[in-house]
């Protein structure tokens, strides 16, 4: 029955199933072995042993790919692992550079004192400004030619 439904795959994409079921179904080969099939994906490259169970077909990534696979999967921790911790030590030496550079409450004040100071200078010469626009005008003195 097995090899019945596998012969007809080829046959359904034929008769119009479409391009997606038939380039699907290009897409993996399966052998069959002592213990059940291997399935090999042509596009990947990646193997799996599949067995029957209970009427079902139940596949399982070959012992090299799995091995392939948690080893690629170690790095990538190990990767990321990394990352975290370069991104908190850059965090805490950011911190640590702005703290460093606020004044101190003294040099504050300090600042405060020179902009008020600034300001009640620039307001003086506001005032002055103003009284002068607002002092009386002399009429100008009649031209004699």
């Amino acid at each position: 029955m097995r090899r019945a439904f596998l012969m007809l795959i080829p046959f359904i994409a034929g008769l119009g199933a479409g391009p997606a079921l038939a380039a699907e179904t290009q897409r993996y080969q399966m052998e069959k072995t002592d213990k059940g099939y291997v399935r090999m994906d042509t596009q990947t490259g990646e193997m799996s042993i599949c067995e029957e169970r209970d009427n079902q077909l139940v596949c399982k990534l070959a012992a090299d790919e799995r091995s392939a696979l948690q080893d690629e999967l170690g790095r990538v921790q190990s990767e990321l692992k990394a990352l975290d911790e370069r991104i908190v030590k850059l965090e805490n030496s950011l911190t640590a550079q702005l703290e460093s550079k606020l004044p101190t409450e003294e040099e504050f004040q300090k600042s405060m004192g020179y902009m008020e100071r600034f300001f009640r200078s620039f307001m003086g010469i506001v005032k002055d400004m103003e009284k002068e626009d607002q002092a009386p005008q002399m009429a100008p003195a009649p031209n004699k030619t």
